[in-house]
């Protein structure tokens, strides 16, 4: 093996840790209470996060805007764990797919419940750091904690 071929070989390396840092800063801010300027600082100026049914948001102002303004109001309390990551990087760009599970309370309500779904990403690098360009968040279920979430399911099919 050349060393050319390690380099290259050492940089995915450090792109795949890089881009998981990346989404485990995300979540952590998205658990101290929507941490909106941060949260925002994960994606390009012209980034877009996709909630699916919570709404989408172009721009990082608009991505600040909703998690200072309107996340807050939807879920109280969120605890994001994320799994199973599949990260493909070509050069300044890449892909990633989680799954996520995470207890929540409601705040229709005040209900504690679970939300589970999965992410599907698009990463660029940007001056030598990775950002978001494009989050997805699809919902699988969610339900209150008191009841399997077979007898009473919320969300999409």
């Amino acid at each position: 093996m050349t060393n050319k071929e390690i380099e290259r070989r050492l940089q995915l390396l450090e792109d795949v840790e890089a881009i998981k840092n990346l989404k485990n800063r995300y979540c952590y801010w998205c658990d101290a209470n929507y941490d909106a300027a941060n949260i925002a600082s994960c994606f390009t100026e012209d980034g877009i996060w996709d909630g699916g049914s919570f709404g989408s948001y172009n721009g990082r102002a608009a991505v600040h805007k909703f998690f200072a303004e309107d996340a807050p109001k939807l879920l109280l309390f969120a605890m994001h764990m994320v799994m199973n990551p599949v990260i493909e990087v070509t050069d300044q760009t890449a892909t990633g797919r989680w799954y996520i599970f995470e207890p929540v309370t409601f705040a229709d309500g005040k209900k504690a419940g679970w939300l589970a779904g999965y992410y599907h990403d698009d990463f660029v690098k940007v001056n030598g750091e990775w950002k978001y360009k494009h989050l997805r968040f699809r919902q699988y279920l969610s339900t209150p904690f008191s009841e399997p979430w077979l007898k009473t399911k919320f969300g999409p099919e």
